[in-house]
């Protein structure tokens, strides 16, 4: 197991007062901690003017170019009036310093969960996503990651059998289907073909969806990367498999006024699934030291966990094997 680390611990409210008030920016020492296990982030209030949001980063995970290259992706958005949340230049960046802590501030946007259940709203998200991924399509990132099966499949998968989180009796139960799994994958992606990769939301749920009487706008792209068009569709799908056909013919729908979709990475869907359901488990393990973790997800390595796990990723292997949602 890695040693105990607290990433945060020093990132006392004292702290994030003073690292606004080295930009300039002077709170009134209201702060609301914001739902974010990755980074910190907070809602702060402000002595002049509504309050802002500030946003600090995990360290060791990104490096700043790679932060600058989401920020001005972002930005690309929002100049082509597409409703995300750019990070403010302030003092001629986006990214700041101050003692151990990098950080960026927001505009506080309000909004609530979209309704996924109505087709209008699904078909308003597709064009919404048409239009983000036409402007993703223009340029590639440099500094960050291509989604792909090593790095989000092998590589989490290694990482959990060789840092000693699943209990040595599944062990082998587990490195069994995960392999199969990923051979599922694999086929998968020779199913679908040579496909462009564009810069994406990355992870692209309800939960980074705020909606408001003008529609949605879209929050959080820190995982932002290169991949495939089709990872920014499915984390909306949701039901049965008829419940995902007709919930995806209503995003394309909308999708398709601004963005050609290649209708070969529908065979995508599950394997992408898959792959995040690897990437997850060692996402919580590579965390594990941050005292957040274990207190916000209790049931994280227990034997109960890994033995779903497991069957999660034999119900995956089958799907994977299934015809795709729809056929152009």
């Amino acid at each position: 197991m890695a040693p105990m680390n607290t990433p945060f611990s020093s990132l006392t409210p004292d702290a994030i007062l003073d690292s606004l008030q080295s930009i300039g920016l002077n709170g009134n020492g209201r702060l609301l901690a914001l739902n974010s296990y990755e980074n910190r982030v907070y809602q702060v209030g402000m002595e002049a003017g509504p309050p802002l949001v500030a946003k600090f980063y995990r360290r060791g995970r990104w490096s700043n170019a790679a932060i600058l290259e989401e920020h001005a992706f972002v930005n690309s958005l929002f100049a082509n009036e597409i409703p995300a949340v750019p990070a403010l230049e302030i003092a001629g960046s986006t990214l700041h310093e101050f003692g151990d802590f990098r950080f960026a501030v927001f505009e506080k946007r309000g909004g609530r969960a979209p309704e996924l259940d109505r087709e209008d709203t699904l078909e308003w998200i597709g064009r919404f996503l048409g239009r983000i991924h036409a402007v993703g399509a223009l340029d590639a990132y440099k500094a960050r990651p291509s989604l792909e099966v090593v790095n989000f499949g092998e590589a989490p998968r290694d990482f959990l059998l060789s840092n000693g989180f699943i209990p040595e009796e599944l062990t082998e139960a587990y490195a069994r289907v995960a392999e199969l799994a990923i051979t599922g994958i694999r086929r998968a992606f020779e199913r679908a073909g040579d496909y462009s990769s564009i810069r994406l939301h990355g992870d692209c749920h309800a939960g980074n969806m705020l909606w408001t009487d003008d529609g949605p706008h879209f929050v959080d792209f820190d995982d932002s990367l290169m991949g495939p068009a089709v990872q920014d569709l499915w984390l909306i799908l949701s039901g049965d498999r008829s419940d995902m056909t007709r919930q995806l013919g209503k995003v394309l729908s909308g999708y398709e006024d601004f963005c050609d979709f290649d209708m070969r990475q529908l065979h995508l869907v599950e394997a992408l699934r898959t792959l995040r359901l690897i990437h997850y488990s060692a996402w919580l393990a590579k965390r594990w030291d941050d005292p957040a973790f274990p207190a916000a997800f209790p049931w994280f390595n227990t034997q109960r966990y890994w033995q779903d796990r497991i069957l999660e990723l034999k119900e995956q292997i089958s799907l994977m094997d299934e015809a795709p949602l729809m056929h152009s």
